[in-house]
């Protein structure tokens, strides 16, 4: 038989992601991204922002996944490692399902962060973007109202969204439901503080490369969430506290680690 001759139209192979640190917002997964990116072994989707949020956004969803693998990691395509980092995908079951037909295989990595801090660092960098205007107690009281008006500017960053993000077992669960639990890694933020250099060669093994060391003066790529240093308004801290006091509990039993100190 002859000989047959590849199209010169045809597609290049695609070079999808092996691994996503998908959530959730100001926790910690800026620096998780730049401590991945710092492995030689590891691509990580560029641009990292706007972050591709491919998996979330049906007008880009719709483009398919050569043109998710051509946009974002055509130049890690000999990279055998490869990850993207989108903290909207915990908000959504709609990316687990899109995840699960399009990347059966795919890793996960979570950042999760005390509820109470998290609400307040989105508030702070709300207003730090000229998004917020209300005083934190306020942002609270009228969050279901402006959450269910967000302009089309702001539908994905969701500046308004304070409590709603930080019932992390209920936002988990149509991931755990779709992927097996080897195929998941939960990171709290306290470990990001407390045990950085673990942390990170715990997350290199995970994604299947040779734990390195990152540079002593890694911490400067960290998105921190409060660097003004404000303090919560003990009335709202309180109130956010009594909210996610069992949601936290439902989550303890999904993570098996003691999450007590969160609520103090």
């Amino acid at each position: 038989m002859p000989e047959t001759t590849p199209s010169l139209d045809a597609a290049p192979p695609r070079s999808l992601p092996t691994f996503i640190v998908a959530g959730s917002p100001r926790s910690g997964t800026t620096y998780l991204y730049h401590l991945l990116d710092h492995h030689s072994g590891i691509y990580m989707a560029k641009p990292r922002a706007p972050e591709p949020k491919f998996f979330l956004v049906d007008e880009e969803y719709a483009k398919g996944l050569d043109y998710y693998s051509q946009r974002f990691f055509a130049a890690g395509s000999s990279i055998a490692v490869r990850g993207e980092k989108s903290a909207n995908y915990l908000e959504s079951s709609v990316v687990p399902q899109r995840m699960q037909r399009d990347l059966p295989g795919v890793k996960l990595i979570f950042v999760l962060r005390d509820p109470v801090e998290r609400a307040y660092s989105n508030y702070l960098w709300s207003k730090r973007n000229g998004h917020e205007t209300l005083s934190f107690e306020d942002a609270l009281e009228q969050e279901s109202i402006r959450e269910n008006h967000y302009e089309p500017r702001v539908r994905f960053a969701r500046p308004f969204s304070l409590k709603s993000r930080g019932f992390y077992a209920q936002l988990l669960q149509p991931y755990l439901d779709r992927f097996t639990r080897e195929q998941i890694k939960i990171v709290l933020h306290d470990d990001i503080v407390a045990r950085p250099r673990q942390l990170a060669a715990e997350l290199m093994t995970f994604v299947g490369v040779p734990a390195i060391s990152p540079p002593v003066d890694f911490a400067e790529h960290v998105n921190t969430a409060r660097e003004d240093r404000q303090t919560i308004p003990l009335q709202a801290k309180r109130q956010l506290q009594e909210l996610f006091a069992e949601p936290n509990r439902q989550l303890e039993t999904i993570i098996q680690r003691d999450l007590s100190h969160w609520g103090r």
